[in-house]
């Protein structure tokens, strides 16, 4: 059994989390430009207006907060009255601050799988019954590369995208003979605010307007795993399946951070 894609993303009911900068402002761009209907949500309220001005096919704007249960569960209610639900939930939203054990900040870890972790199952929750009652849709979650395996700086970001992996593992798994597809796409560094922070040099960057390039393609091709740039992703994926010994060997060998 194979899930669906997208011929065309033309008319499609799209709901982008995490719309206000970065990959997720270049994936409305994006759709909208490739003529979806697309509603565009965030923290930023002045950030989706300012978008949505400057952009024709978004549709709607809702600002949420994802750590708020009760506003993501409103905004989806909002969205569905207006189109009748949704065709593509796409979450981009997330957190990242660099955190090593010497500095570690156990709020901040908390704050961070909240955002990262909690928001896109809040998100999920939401969408899922009115998706398996029509035996139709997609979710798409963006991870991270971060994920796959521990990194240095990233003692919390690391597991909590290492969580959306088997969260969409999971989702595939169920969802699959339900008619819905899902979508878990890894990033490696992409140019934006949150990588703005990192300190050092940053292998194999690509822009926000790439990763969303990447994103479409592979949702349109109903492709599970979607890991960019594969020169990065791949190389951090051969890591995986290594002993520890080799593992640990190759990350202070060519992760230099």
């Amino acid at each position: 059994m194979k899930q669906n894609g997208f011929e065309s993303f033309a008319n499609q009911r799209i709901w982008i989390i995490g719309a206000s900068s970065g990959i997720g402002e270049a994936c409305a761009r994006a759709l909208s430009n490739a003529g979806a209907k697309v509603a565009i949500s965030a923290r930023r309220k002045e950030r989706l207006t300012a978008l949505e001005n400057s952009v024709q096919g978004i549709t709607l704007v809702v600002p949420v907060d994802i750590t708020d249960t009760a506003q993501i569960n409103s905004a989806y209610q909002a969205i569905a009255a207006q189109w009748g639900g949704i065709d593509l939930l796409l979450f981009v939203s997330g957190v990242y601050t660099p955190l090593r054990a010497d500095n570690f900040d156990f709020e901040l870890a908390r704050q961070t799988v909240d955002a990262n972790l909690l928001g896109p199952m809040r998100a999920v929750a939401c969408v899922l019954p009115d998706m398996l009652k029509n035996h139709s849709g997609h979710i798409a979650i963006v991870g991270s590369v971060a994920g796959y395996s521990g990194l240095p700086k990233a003692l919390a970001y690391g597991p909590s995208k290492a969580g959306i992996i088997n969260f969409c593992e999971t989702l595939y798994y169920d969802l699959l003979p339900e008619g819905v597809s899902v979508h878990m796409i890894s990033p490696g560094f992409v140019a934006t605010e949150a990588t703005a922070q990192n300190d050092f040099e940053m292998p194999a960057l690509i822009t926000a307007e790439e990763a969303a390039t990447e994103i479409l393609a592979g949702i349109s091709a109903g492709k599970f795993d979607i890991h960019f740039p594969k020169r990065f992703s791949g190389f951090l994926k051969f890591l995986r399946i290594l002993p520890y010994p080799l593992y640990f060997w190759f990350v202070r060998r060519f992760v230099r951070i």
